[in-house]
């Protein structure tokens, strides 16, 4: 099973190359399989490729919804060692 996340393009470079930003860390990927890929864009990224672009309102909320979750997870964690 794969878990796809929004990926914020932070900088293209020449070849196909840009740069993701995913929570913080970055990332090389490659855009061949994209056209008309802009610094700023969301998009899905699968082994180092991106797929597809997202619109950014939803990118936004599926990422505020995972960083719900995980906060949500620590909490739980937290409670099960007191």
């Amino acid at each position: 099973m794969c878990l796809a996340l929004p990926c914020k393009v932070v900088d293209i470079a020449e070849g196909d190359k840009a740069t993701i930003d995913v929570s913080g860390m970055k990332k090389e990927i490659s855009l061949a399989l994209l056209d008309d890929v802009a610094i700023g864009d969301y998009v899905i990224v699968h082994v180092g490729y991106a797929l597809t672009r997202l619109d950014p309102e939803e990118a936004e909320k599926t990422l505020a919804l995972f960083a719900e979750m995980g906060e949500q997870a620590l909490q739980d964690a937290a409670r099960e060692v007191h």
